[in-house]
């Protein structure tokens, strides 16, 4: 492993340190609330660039390993590193912990303090389940997340929070026991074969559980993990926890809460439990096909702003779950590729409905209209995002799709109709969604002096935009940094998969372009 300064605990902790620096601040000082939890957000993203520069491509191990003693009776530890996979998400993470302080300067004026001491609570819980090596920590960082999230939505949201704010944190909460069974099952089994109590994750990755073992371990993780992504039929929180969440949590909700659940399954349920995930692999497909279709037919019909791209999660994340369990390189490239994907533009639209909820304090569709005639600046960049998300070529969600539809199509193309029948679907409801809220006339009086967007407001936006189109023109830097990362769960999915990098297997150097290769059922190492 690769070992390097105390990089990770910096990411970690300063969201943390800034949250404790706001319990003295009076909350009557709401400016100085405001900017501190400005300035904790932007040096944690500050602090997180290293990841991007100083990640080594060819290198397959864990990288910014910090490792301590925690709980040594029971072998816990502080054991931080990162991959590729990790990498990419904790760069999402702070920048859009940036933006979600930034959109909630005016839009939050009760209880301030309150809200942004939350807010940066939920920052470090976030970053610390992207970060943790020892399956305990990543459990602790994982339930921690729910606390401050069910505030925020139970005090900040809208008319049903509190409804919306308990069945998110039930459904999370049953889903997190369960999979904690799962993790003590193989923490046991560690012991039994190697005489050793540890929760490290690399260890665990090395095992070879028993198949029928294997098969209930991974029903535990995957009720843990399905919840959160959250696949059909277990996404019946979702809808509700949008609509009912403020601005900032909605985009945090879908750009980074949905993807614990896609991480947990490519860091633990792959490389753990490989033959147990071959045996799955057609439930998980089927519930990913149902959510792909069923996503996008129920937005259609959405007539709730907020509702409708709520309900183009569940779609775009089944496609992540499908190109995923296809267990092939390139579907798994295109998984986790349109996770970041998909978290640029929902939260883009997530702050863009509400913008206009703001100002108008509706999120009807039909209250809207002509919109681009009063807010030109506004339904110019709604215009590229809302490209984005349905896949427009030379834009981000076109990489993601193309390589899921690639990686799917040579295991089953049957998978591959139903993927791109969502594909379809997703640009016929963006669509008329644009249509409606921006073109036509202005009927509405209510809409007729509606203000463009602020500086601070365009700001927020400027780093998604420049994503969307850097993604969608350049994507190499991107998939450089998951190659070998793939090649690692690969190896432990599929035993005849050739990897691509000499540090991966004496005597074989890297194999140049992504090989599309069908997986071995049950051929875990």
């Amino acid at each position: 492993m690769s070992n390097d300064s105390s990089l990770l605990s910096l990411i970690l902790f300063t969201p943390l340190v800034g949250a404790l620096v706001l319990l003295f601040v009076p909350k009557r000082q709401e400016d100085v609330i405001r900017w501190i939890a400005n300035v904790a957000v932007f040096i944690g993203f500050l602090v997180s660039l290293p990841l991007w520069f100083h990640y080594d491509t060819a290198n397959p191990d864990f990288q910014f390993v910090e490792r301590l003693p925690w709980i040594p009776s029971i072998g816990a530890e502080y054991f931080l590193g990162v991959d590729g996979f990790s990498v990419l998400l904790i760069l999402l993470t702070t920048l859009m912990g940036v933006i979600a302080v930034l959109s909630s300067w005016t839009a939050i004026t009760m209880r301030v303090k309150e809200y942004y001491i939350f807010l940066l609570m939920l920052q470090t819980g976030m970053i610390g389940a992207f970060v943790s090596l020892d399956f305990l920590l990543f459990f602790l960082f994982w339930e921690v997340m729910l606390v401050p999230m069910y505030f925020l939505i139970g005090i900040w949201g809208s008319d049903n929070r509190l409804y919306s704010a308990i069945k998110f944190f039930l459904f999370t909460l049953v889903g997190s026991v369960v999979m904690l069974l799962g993790i003590l099952a193989v923490y046991f089994y560690n012991h039994s074969v190697t005489g050793v109590y540890t929760f490290d994750v690399t260890q665990f990755h090395q095992l070879s559980i028993p198949a029928d073992m294997q098969w209930w371990i991974f029903l535990a993780f995957f009720l843990g993990f399905a919840v959160k992504v959250p696949m059909f039929p277990f996404h019946t929180w979702l809808p509700d926890a949008h609509t009912d969440a403020p601005t900032a949590g909605s985009v945090i909700l879908a750009a980074v809460l949905l993807k614990m659940g896609t991480y947990g399954f490519i860091r633990f349920s792959l490389p753990i439990l490989p033959e147990g995930t071959a045996a799955f692999v057609p439930l998980v497909a089927a519930l990913s096909i149902i959510g792909i279709v069923y996503g996008a037919l129920v937005a259609m019909a959405q007539r709730d702003w907020k509702r409708l791209v709520a309900y183009s999660s569940v779609s775009h994340m089944g496609m992540v779950m499908l190109g995923m369990f296809a267990l092939t390189p390139v579907g798994i490239t295109g998984s986790i590729v349109q996770q970041l994907n998909h978290g640029i533009s929902t939260g883009a639209l997530f702050l863009i409905v509400g913008i206009v909820y703001e100002r108008r304090h509706t999120r009807l569709i039909a209250e809207y209209g002509g919109l681009s005639k009063v807010m030109p600046v506004y339904a110019a960049v709604f215009l590229i995002m809302t490209m984005s998300s349905i896949g427009l070529p030379t834009l981000n969600g076109f990489i993601g799709e193309i390589l899921i539809l690639q990686g799917v199509f040579v295991v089953q193309k049957t998978w591959a109709f139903f993927a791109a029948s969502g594909i379809v679907l997703g640009a016929a409801y963006m669509l008329w969604l644009y249509q409606r809220t921006m073109f036509g006339t202005v009927d509405n009086p209510k809409n007729e002096n509606l203000p463009d967007l602020s500086m601070r407001e365009f700001v927020t936006f400027v780093p998604l935009l420049v994503l969307a189109v850097w993604i969608g023109l350049y994507p190499k830097p991107f998939l450089d940094r998951l190659e070998t990362s793939v090649d690692k769960v690969m190896m432990r999915v599929n035993s005849d998969y050739t990897p691509r990098f000499a540090a991966l297997v004496d005597g074989r150097g890297p194999g140049g372009p992504v090989v599309i290769e069908a997986p071995v059922r049950g051929g875990g190492r």
